[in-house]
């Protein structure tokens, strides 16, 4: 009997996130247990499956072989073919229970990382691809200074915590599990203070603001974050602090829309300047260019600016800037300007294919549709 397909037995997409597998494996592994339907074989199988399902899925080499070729795949790989061979409910549920209940054994009084910021600022298309320096004030945890991070009062003693023997979690049953969580009374850090620092109230952090000036570098764009190390908050047990993360959003501008490297823009120039060609300023980021509109020019067509985009903030590319310009009908138009136009036009329908080749060709195709 073909097995049934891992994505499909925990209920996600085949894009799933590892956070969203461990979402779905704990919901019905909980649900279909043997522990919670004792004699019920069916749901016995059904955990075997998911388990099955999650060891593989969870396991980065694994979900790759299962992707690219099945089960077979698995079973030529890394021999899955006698079923799922994991072990005790408790090394099944370590991994994903352990974040909800704080599970694990690990030691909480080991120093740990501190947690990453991040912090948006929002800069104008010119600072973007121009390069700025950007004051900002970051509030975040530090370690207290008085106690050294500790909590304790300067001098003051530790003990080791009665009511998780210095572990720094306990057991506690929850319906039909025994799960680990962070001990109460001293927080996970398996040791109580004697007299805690009057400072940080025995937390071992203050908080602070701190100034920084941070460079944006030329050529950022939407989305782009620049990492400044070890200016996120400090780490418990005076752990090493995480990291500051500076997340760009660049405004909209008014004139200049960006694609990529290049920049975009449209210019309307006159009736007149189209038909006769013309010379006109044209800003950029950069300054003003002079563009030449040759006669006979049509609506929206593109020039191309070379190297007046953006420099690449990953290497030394350039873009260019691409101006379409868009002929203005004229508008308000005196009684002498409609006879000029219309005799103009007359002018014209006596060899319509000579100076307007498009509106012939159009018709042509029209004609032909309907003559089918």
């Amino acid at each position: 009997m073909a097995k049934a397909d891992y994505y499909s037995l925990l209920g996600v997409s085949r894009d799933a996130s590892d956070q969203e597998l461990k979402r779905a494996y704990k919901k019905l592994a909980m649900k279909y247990h043997p522990d919670r339907n004792q004699g019920d074989e069916s749901a016995e199988k059904k955990f075997k499956e998911l388990s099955e399902a999650y060891d593989v899925l969870s396991d980065q080499n694994k979900r790759q072989a299962y992707d690219q070729f099945g089960h077979e795949g698995l079973d030529q790989r890394f021999g899955q073919g006698g079923g799922f061979q994991g072990g005790s409910f408790n090394d099944i549920f370590g991994d994903v229970f352990g974040d909800i209940f704080g599970g694990g054994s690990r030691s909480q009084n080991q120093p740990r990382r501190g947690s990453d910021l991040e912090y948006r600022i929002e800069v104008s298309l010119e600072d973007a691809i121009k390069g700025k320096e950007v004051k900002m004030s970051i509030p975040r945890k530090v370690n207290c200074k008085p106690c050294k991070g500790t909590g304790a009062k300067d001098g003051s003693a530790f003990t080791t915590c009665k009511q998780c023997n210095g572990q720094g979690q306990v057991r506690v049953s929850q319906g039909f599990f025994s799960v680990q969580q962070t001990c109460p009374a001293c927080r996970g850090r398996g040791k109580t203070i004697d007299i805690v620092c009057g400072s940080c109230s025995g937390s071992g952090f203050n908080n602070e603001t701190k100034k920084l000036a941070v460079k944006i570098p030329p050529g950022v764009d939407n989305g782009d974050q620049i990492r400044l190390s070890g200016e996120g908050e400090a780490g418990p047990n005076n752990g090493i602090p995480g990291d500051l993360y500076v997340s760009v959003s660049v405004k909209p501008h008014k004139f200049f829309q960006r694609d990529g490297d290049d920049i975009l823009c449209e210019v309307p120039i006159s009736y007149t300047s189209a038909a006769l060609g013309d010379k006109i300023i044209l800003p950029t980021l950069e300054g003003k260019v002079e563009l030449t509109i040759p006669a006979g020019t049509q609506s929206g067509r593109p020039f191309r600016i070379k190297n007046k985009g953006v420099k690449s903030v990953r290497s030394s590319y350039k873009g260019d800037l691409y101006c379409k310009v868009n002929i203005e009908t004229p508008i308000n138009l005196t009684k002498e300007q409609k006879e000029l136009l219309t005799k103009l036009d007359e002018s014209f329908s006596k060899s319509k294919s000579k100076h307007r080749p498009n509106e012939k060709t159009w018709l042509d195709n029209i004609k032909e549709l309907f003559d089918k």
